[in-house]
């Protein structure tokens, strides 16, 4: 694979893809990369969901300890714990889960990590997280009670979401167009009635 023809910060995200622990550590280590940097041409990937597709503890880690946040979503919701979920990655679930990474974060369409473990028939994934969810809301209430910041929030999800949820049609428009259209229907047969 050539890198020399990507930017540093797409780099990261191959180098991540493909497994290249080596350039990772190389590209954190010069200060090259934000490994929070999402790139839109994969959907708002950040490196920490391709190492949760993946599986790779090791690069994991590694983005964790230059700073990369779990809390992070896709242009649908997506946090790593999705992605993990979605694989059957179980030791990167049980990784996000001791950082108290919100893994019971639920996505555009409200599918939450195990719902999607569910999905696609991870069995370890899903009994995992249905001991690990009530234990992640007990630590963000604890935190709240005593006043400590938690990382769960994605500033750029809280914005796009709203512009999704803008775009899509009202329930309300679908609703008046059915009762339209089963008025006119009764109006019809009422009318075909009187005529009889």
């Amino acid at each position: 694979m050539e890198f020399t023809k990507m930017s540093d910060l797409t780099k990261l995200h191959q180098a991540v893809a493909t497994g290249d622990y080596n350039l990772v550590k190389k590209l954190l280590k010069k200060g090259l990369c934000d490994p929070n940097y999402k790139d839109v041409d994969w959907n708002d990937r950040t490196p920490l969901h391709w190492a949760a597709i993946k599986g790779q503890m090791e690069v994991l880690h590694l983005l964790i300890e230059y700073g990369a946040r779990p809390c992070l979503v896709t242009d649908v919701g997506w946090t790593p714990a999705h992605f993990a979920a979605e694989s059957g990655h179980l030791n990167v679930l049980k990784t996000l889960h001791a950082l108290h990474a919100a893994i019971d974060a639920p996505d555009f369409f409200g599918d939450t990590p195990k719902r999607i473990a569910q999905i696609y028939g991870q069995k370890a994934c899903v009994a995992f997280l249905e001991k690990a969810e009530p234990e992640c809301l007990d630590h963000r209430l604890a935190a709240r009670q005593k006043g400590l910041p938690l990382d769960e929030r994605d500033g750029d999800w809280d914005a796009k979401k709203r512009e999704l949820e803008l775009s899509l049609p009202s329930p309300n428009q679908n609703t008046n167009k059915k009762m339209k259209k089963s008025r006119g229907l009764a109006r019809l047969i009422y009318t075909k009635q009187r005529r009889a």
